[in-house]
């Protein structure tokens, strides 16, 4: 047991290893040009945790790894959980049904395309093929942290799908307004907001690419934050599917909390600045479960994992932006 009397101060050591490298991410992450780029403080963290897994990472005392182990799971399902404090179901009325079903319905093929594609027809691992699929139709990086205790994955698995959601959620940025812009898209504001919330993979590249349009933001982070909310009911449908044959279905409690946290928040009890410190708190676990990912991932289990990944994510960053256009002018 890691916090056993004996191992409790090796444990605690490594997890507060961890938290320095967070708080180095948050602070990295706020630098003007860090900002500049969206890169949120899960992402440097992971790049940190990386950097430190490939250079001095055997110079670390092995007593300390179960504290790393624990911030990886333990701590990200914590974190999971606590992440319904920046949701209500109010959202899901203020998108109306026409942003409502351009998330299901993104968020549901994508994922199953990833899935078919990854196993199929790529011949991937189902972990690394799940864990694209789910960074590209859910929430980016936070939402394969949350799939990855309910697949049992390993760590450099998460963190080649993470890899994916960077380079295509930042490509996200950049080709949006351009194709606004340039008369390609035809959307009125509202339209392409729903468009860039229902297709994009970050909340932080929602928020970059929706701003770039007048009148577009407010409805590209609202239906943004509806398929953060179906997380939830993935992850638990996920659980189901993955139980089939064995003897006891494996519940995932935190995307339950999840989605009784959303519940609580909805009932707009807690007072906003109460609720900016958890959600400063929850990123900040977050964050040191990137960064402990990160330091479980060497160089070579990134080479082995070849080039099949970022095929996959490619795929289905092509079926987001080609499906979910049509989609959502089918819609509006």
């Amino acid at each position: 047991m890691p916090f056993s009397p004996k191992r409790r101060a090796d444990t605690l050591s490594g997890l507060l290893f961890v938290a320095l490298f967070a708080v180095a991410a948050l602070r990295i992450a706020d630098w003007p040009g860090v900002r500049a780029l969206k890169l949120s403080p899960l992402i440097v963290g992971i790049v940190l945790g990386m950097a430190y897994a490939n250079t001095l990472r055997h110079r670390l005392p092995p007593a300390w790894v179960p504290g790393i182990q624990f911030s990886a799971k333990t701590l990200l399902r914590l974190a999971v959980a606590l992440y319904g404090f920046r949701i209500s179901f109010q959202q899901l009325v203020a998108v109306g049904p026409a942003g409502l079903a351009a998330s299901t319905v993104m968020l549901a093929t994508t994922f199953l395309l990833g899935a078919w594609l990854g196993i199929r027809l790529l011949r991937l691992d189902r972990d690394t093929a799940l864990l694209t699929a789910a960074g590209s139709s859910v929430c980016g990086a936070a939402a394969v942290l949350a799939t990855e205790p309910v697949l049992e994955a390993k760590p450099y698995k998460s963190a080649v799908a993470v890899g994916t959601v960077v380079l295509f959620g930042t490509l996200s940025m950049f080709l949006y307004p351009l194709m606004e812009r340039g008369g390609l898209l035809g959307l009125s504001p509202t339209a392409y907001g729903v468009y860039v919330g229902a297709t994009v993979h970050e909340v932080a590249h929602v928020v970059a690419a929706g701003s770039a349009v007048p009148g577009a933001a407010e409805a590209a982070v609202i239906v943004k934050m509806t398929r953060v909310m179906l997380l939830a009911p993935l992850l638990l449908v996920l659980g189901w599917v993955l139980a089939r044959g064995r003897a006891r279905l494996k519940v995932p409690w935190f995307a339950v909390a999840f989605l009784g946290v959303a519940g609580f928040n909805s009932l707009g009890l807690l007072p906003a600045p109460w609720l900016a410190a958890i959600n400063r708190f929850d990123t900040f676990l977050l964050t040191m479960a990137m960064t402990a990912l990160g330091m479980e991932t060497g160089v070579d289990k990134l080479r082995a994992a070849g080039a099949k990944p970022l095929l996959l994510a490619a795929l289905l960053y092509l079926w987001l932006v080609g499906a979910g256009y049509f989609l959502v002018r089918s819609l509006f």
